[in-house]
């Protein structure tokens, strides 16, 4: 199995679809990489040599993408500097609340959690 940036890529899958199981490498970024590595975008990873994979690898150093750890810790920082200076989307992300200008009174359930029934309290009989 290769080992690319600390993430095994699956070994039954072409080589240009198992580069995208490491975060922050889309399809057109691996076929970029497959076609700097000189590498048949087609062919499997099981028939990759180690020549080819360090050559991969190489690539991506090359390259100086941002990928696994590096670009989630940008993410995260990106998302605190937009909530450190009060941004409407930052306020939006730090209320886990649809930050594109999402509709929320009938959708987002995944951001706003679970249906909270209103107004089914204890009704009292008249006596």
């Amino acid at each position: 199995m290769a080992r690319i940036a600390g993430i095994d890529i699956p070994k039954n899958k072409k080589v240009a679809h198992s580069l995208r199981y490491v975060h922050g490498i889309g399809l057109t970024t691996a076929l970029k990489i497959c076609e700097l590595a000189k590498i048949n975008p087609d062919s499997r990873v099981t028939d990759l040599s180690s020549k080819e994979e360090d050559s991969i690898r190489k690539v991506i150093v090359d390259l100086k993408l941002l990928i696994e750890g590096e670009l989630r810790t940008e993410n995260i920082k990106n998302i605190k500097r937009l909530q450190d200076i009060g941004t409407y989307r930052g306020v939006r992300h730090r209320k886990s609340l649809p930050v594109r200008g999402q509709r929320t009174k009938t959708n987002s359930r995944t951001k706003r959690g679970k249906k909270q029934t209103v107004g089914l309290g204890n009704k009292k009989v008249a006596v």
